[in-house]
């Protein structure tokens, strides 16, 4: 399931990055984001969600949201 699915305050495993962009791979592994990691959604506006990720709080779009595969 992707991020987009997942429910706000629960923490999830990341298992997977899928995009084909390899900036957007290494911005998201900058922050922390990469599989094996917990992550959580604190909330989720109109554009994208805020999510918390090793204790830093982001806001992330939808399509960056879909991209993160969680477990």
């Amino acid at each position: 399931m992707n991020l987009t699915k997942a429910k706000e305050g629960k923490e999830y495993i990341i298992k997977s990055i899928q995009t084909d962009d390899e900036e957007l791979d290494a911005f998201l592994f900058s922050l922390g984001c990469y599989s094996g990691e917990p992550i959580t959604v604190v909330s989720r506006k109109k554009s994208g969600c805020v999510v918390s990720i090793k204790d830093s709080r982001y806001n992330i779009d939808i399509q960056l949201a879909e991209a993160i595969i969680v477990e």
